[in-house]
């Protein structure tokens, strides 16, 4: 005697063909959301990268100035300041968690299945 799930592998393969090809389209579909928000993260690191560096130049320059003209002016920390308050922001944006769990209906069909197959047992 064959368990169920052999015979029926045996009898209707369409049917399971028909399931997995399902099982295919949830994952694509799953991983395109999940691909989305990663490029979201990985976009705000690299701005966060390029903040960073726009701010060293500034700061940078800000000090070689200050010391050449040997005066202090506002500008001179008020500039570089902006890129570096740019620069906080991008990293509080970049570090923010994940909004969804990954792939829950997918785990939830698996679940489903499994329940289904011990049930036919």
């Amino acid at each position: 005697m064959l368990h169920p799930f052999f015979s029926t592998i045996v009898k209707r393969p369409d049917l399971v063909i028909e399931h997995l090809s399902a099982y295919a389209a949830l994952l694509h579909q799953e991983a395109a959301s999940a691909g989305a928000e990663l490029l979201t993260r990985v976009v705000a690191w690299l701005v966060v990268v390029l903040l960073g560096v726009v701010f060293l130049g500034l700061a940078g320059t800000a000090l070689m100035l200050g010391m050449l003209k040997n005066q202090f002016h506002w500008v001179l920390i008020a500039v570089p300041g902006v890129a570096l308050l740019l620069t906080i922001i991008a990293v509080f944006q970049a570090k923010k968690p994940f909004q969804s769990e990954r792939f829950p209906e997918l785990k939830a069909q698996i679940d489903s299945d499994t329940r289904a197959l011990r049930g036919v047992a």
